[in-house]
């Protein structure tokens, strides 16, 4: 009876999370809600860590923060270019690579940090900007050197799409006297969400790519067309941006754990834009 129970809760623990890492084979409904849950854990994990080391979550932070996700995305499209071998694999493939990412980001806000305070810089912001924009680059070199330039149009309609939309929507929100969708971090957010939609709709709807998430996933199938993440962003983060702005008490914690959220989520938006990007501009 036991040997059963243990032999079923192991190919469950196969079926829905480790093969879809060892095949690379995307998400389920439950390794979806079981990540989304773990993220939901670790955002009060890294509010607490930001509190124990001092640093004000505001729009600069997060600014100094992107450089890592441009890097954490294009090492994601190094393991897609087959350049690690299983199981080293494994560690860049979702969720794993958002650990080691993270761990490594922390480290270089904490070399930041000392440096700062010992007198050897000014801005610990810079100087944190700085190590990941060179992670960055250090991986586009490598993708340059064992990849040729296959599609250089991609990041233009990306850019472009991405970008009209969320100026389109600005001036909506201008001619409506929205404080809150007129806000550069809002904006920011919906930027990052449009180009993630746009890369979505040249991939799926043109290059013959898949899309690996369940709900996204579900619509195009149900749609036919990758263009209904335009209106799935928009629905879902108008939404959420409302609420983060308007049903929260505004006091000084509650207001940095908000701030903090919206990082999460311009980086839930940016990161798989940017490794679409890359990844079709490469042809991998």
């Amino acid at each position: 009876m036991m040997n059963s129970l243990i032999d079923k809760i192991s190919q469950f623990i196969n079926v829905y999370y480790l093969n879809p890492i060892r095949g690379d084979s995307g998400y389920n409904v439950v390794n979806t809600l079981t990540w989304a849950l773990i993220l939901g854990i670790c955002i009060f994990g890294v509010f607490r860590l930001l509190n124990t080391l001092k640093v004000r979550i505001n729009s600069r932070f997060i600014a100094s923060v992107l450089p890592f996700v441009l890097a954490g995305s294009s090492l994601r499209v190094l393991e897609d270019a087959g350049i690690f071998e299983p199981p080293w694999s494994y560690l860049f493939i979702t969720p794993n690579i958002y650990f080691l990412v993270f761990g490594l980001t922390v480290f270089c806000l904490w070399v930041s940090l000392k440096l700062e305070k010992a007198g050897f810089i000014r801005d610990f912001h810079l100087a944190f900007a700085g190590l990941g924009l060179l992670w960055f680059l250090g991986n586009l070199t490598v993708l340059f050197y064992v990849e040729d330039l296959v599609l250089a149009s991609v990041p233009f309609f990306v850019l472009g799409a991405g970008g009209s939309l969320a100026l389109g929507f600005y001036w909506g929100a201008r001619k409506l006297k929205s404080k809150i969708f007129t806000d550069p971090l809002n904006l920011s957010i919906l930027l990052a969400h449009f180009l993630d939609a746009s890369s979505t709709v040249i991939g799926v709807d043109k290059l013959g790519y898949y899309e690996k998430h369940v709900l996204p996933a579900y619509l195009i199938d149900l749609t036919g067309s990758a263009l209904v993440m335009y209106p799935l962003k928009l629905i879902i983060f108008i939404g959420v941006l409302y609420i983060l702005d308007t049903q929260f008490e505004e006091d000084e914690e509650t207001l940095k754990l908000a701030m903090l959220v919206k990082m999460v989520i311009l980086i839930l938006g940016l990161s798989p834009a940017c490794r679409n990007t890359i990844r079709m501009t490469f042809g991998i």
